[in-house]
């Protein structure tokens, strides 16, 4: 019998520049385990995800605080959720999307959810993903970590957990910072700007209604730090009688002086706080299995401004746009057991504010122009599953009602209501094989930023009167698990109504106001996963995937019918040496066609095709050391892997020039676990 390693079915969940390895998976989602002790680069939940599955891609913004795309969808098309609790950033220009509230360390597994399957959640409209983070044990338990890489990056991170069968606590905390990374041509993060500027000098204006614009660093902050960030999180679990347990937690994440090169502001910081309590009853009865009730609450803090940046030497002085959010909400879910029908029927309501104000130096702009006046979101929802299994062939069901109101303190309110549903069917061939025939339907409405965001030239870049999105989808798959490999290979169809886009005019230059419209899309594609047994102690990995979005008819003013933030046939493949009991050395290739399908009218533009490479160790000297020792990027390569759709504000040169961030060159990176 084959030793099969516990390692990802794709090439970079391996170990390799790897962040996390895959568990076992069920047709409509992958499961993602042991994060913390994997995921070592950074604390950055984006690169570990973008470097695990092929179905996400990340969005470059920064050192850290990226974003992530799953097919292609981004932003509210895909829902985030972290330990049953729904987090929102509050940059309007997506600083901080909801992945960056919380880090690697704290998290034990992530689940990906892969199209509009999860009624769970809000907005689940083409996938999402579910944070599991660390639990409380009992006894006395710990975890120190130490890392190191080039640009002087340092991370220590500390997890204490312990208790007995009352009472359970586990405290979490880490710090890491780093300077500003290096490019393949070896420019720092100011010098990419820098660049931009010499090639795009029309950038440098004078014009209102904030008077000179130059996005370079002042030369006292070229060699500042790229970011720093802190973060701790708490949990409690109280088990109150055998079959009853309170559970509470606080989660704090601190960042500051975020440098985000291609965007005309850098972030201040950027404070989040997550609070949840649940109480949870089991065993009620035969065939009421399990109830389970939270509430929740978090709020982001988030100015960002143009302090490091040339301009605010000038006239036009600091300019700042500081936003503020808070989400709270309660969700009821109750399991049921009925004649071998699995059955889950739960509540859920929620309330979101969103809040923005932009300043001058600190005083009111303008009187007090605000980016987002007041705006305020409230769902209720409810939501069914039913899962069932007749000898070699299951069935998943679900289904979700949603009511929602969003409010602004002068604009239209809007109302939505929706009906989602989706049928999940397995069939096995054999005890190794399987096919899979999904059917989804799901819907999300408009956020504040696409209704009312007002620029700060007092235009309203929102259109208050968009319709929710709704996307009609149809998965099909297959599967192999035996003991020489495993491969699993799954296509989609994705049917978008109304869906949500940004329009820039034709000549590329922004539209003054509504630049968000409703249009009708499709995006298909196909992703595989494959692992490959080749002796006891070697496994090949490899994963692909590739997308393709259009619209159904060109925009307005424009001919270009190619849907942005597609990015082209990407893959990886790895292969894993087990030198000894938990030890793993990987070498790894990731690689990029060029992009060839892209929106230009909308400010995408064509990227070129790139490969690298990367080496790692993993070294277990014993159950309660080990460390890791990798390079990324071995050949020094200069690419870029995300792309320049205009609905971010990023720096323009011209009507087709926009600024392009390039990915980190070689790094070098070491990382030590202390386990008792």
């Amino acid at each position: 019998m084959k030793k099969i390693i516990p390692l990802s079915l794709i090439a970079i969940a391996s170990l390799v520049a790897s962040e996390v390895e895959l568990a076992p998976i069920s047709v409509e989602s992958t499961v993602i385990t042991e994060v913390s002790q994997n995921a070592q680069v950074s604390a950055d939940l984006a690169q570990a995800l973008s470097s695990s599955v092929p179905s996400i891609d990340m969005n470059r913004r920064s050192g850290i605080a990226n974003d992530i795309y799953i097919r292609g969808q981004k932003r509210d098309n895909i829902s985030v959720d972290v330990d049953g609790t729904k987090v929102q950033g509050a940059c309007v220009n997506r600083m901080d999307p909801p992945t960056s509230h919380i880090i690697t360390n704290q998290i034990d597994t992530i689940e990906v959810i892969e199209g509009p399957y999860d009624v769970e959640s809000m907005g689940t409209l083409s996938g999402g993903i579910k944070i599991t983070t660390k639990k409380p044990t009992k006894g006395f338990h710990g975890q120190v970590d130490f890392g190191y890489g080039s640009f002087n990056y340092t991370k220590v991170g500390v997890t204490l957990s312990g208790g007995n069968d009352t009472v359970r606590v586990l405290v979490s905390g880490s710090s890491e910072s780093s300077d500003q990374y290096k490019d393949g041509n070896g420019d720092t993060l100011s010098e990419q700007i820098d660049n931009y500027v010499a090639a795009n000098p029309n950038l440098i204006t004078d014009g209102p209604p904030v008077g000179k614009f130059d996005p370079r660093l002042q030369p006292a902050y070229k060699d500042m730090r790229a970011y720093k960030k802190d973060s701790i999180m708490s949990k409690m679990f109280i088990n109150v009688t055998d079959d009853q347990e309170l559970q509470l937690s606080y989660t704090k994440n601190n960042s500051q002086d975020v440098l985000y090169p291609s965007s005309k502001m850098d972030a201040d910081y950027d404070i989040s706080n997550i609070y949840s309590v649940a109480y949870n009853i089991k065993n009620i009865s035969d065939l009421y299995k399990n109830i389970n009730l939270q509430y929740y609450y978090s709020d982001v803090d988030h100015p960002m401004s143009t302090t490091y940046r040339m301009s605010s030497l000038s006239a036009a002085g600091i300019m700042t746009n500081h936003l503020q959010t808070t989400m709270q909400g309660v969700k009821l879910k109750n399991d049921f057991d009925i004649n071998s029908f699995k059955l889950l029927v739960g509540l859920d309501g929620s309330k979101r504010t969103w809040d923005g104000n932009y300043y001058k130096n600190g005083a009111p702009f303008m009187g007090g122009r605000k980016s987002l006046d007041d705006s305020e979101t409230n769902n209720a929802a409810i939501f069914a599953k039913l899962d069932k299994k007749y000898g070699a062939f299951g069935f998943s069901l679900g289904a979700r009602y949603d009511s929602s109101k969003i409010t602004h303190a002068t604009l239209q309110s809007n109302d939505y209501t929706s009906f989602g549903a989706n049928l999940m069917t397995t069939y096995n061939l054999s005890k190794e094989n399987k096919i899979f025939l999904g059917f989804g339907q799901a819907s999300r409405i408009p956020d504040a930023r696409e209704l009312y965001f007002n620029s700060s030239a007092n235009n309203y870049v929102g259109t208050p009167d968009l319709d929710q999105t709704t996307n009609r989808e149809v998965d099909l798959g297959y599967e192999t698990d035996n003991n020489a490999f495993k491969l699993k290979i799954k296509g989609f169809y994705s049917m978008l109504s109304d869906y949500i886009y940004y329009q820039k005019q034709a000549n590329g230059t922004a539209i003054t106001t509504n630049n968000f419209k409703n249009i009708d899309a499709t995006v298909y594609g196909a992703e595989l996963t494959a692992s490959y047994y080749a002796t006891d102690d070697v496994t090949v990995d490899s994963g692909i995937s590739y997308k393709r979005g259009e619209k159904d008819k060109a925009l307005t003013g424009q001919t270009d019918k190619d849907l942005s933030d597609m990015t082209p046939l990407r893959g990886n493949v790895a292969v894993n040496y087990e030198y000894q009991n938990a030890s793993v050395a990987s070498i790894e290739v990731q690689a990029s066609d060029k992009w060839s399908n892209y929106d230009s009218d909308n400010g995408e533009q064509e990227l070129g095709a790139w490969a690298v490479l990367n080496l790692k160790v993993k070294h277990a000297v014993n159950k309660n050391f080990d460390f890791t020792l990798g390079v990324n990027n071995i050949l020094d390569e200069t690419y870029s892997q995300s792309n320049t759709y205009a609905d971010l504000t990023l720096l323009t040169g011209g009507a087709t020039d926009v600024m392009l961030l390039n990915e980190p060159g070689r790094y070098v990176y070491t990382n030590l676990t202390f386990k008792f």
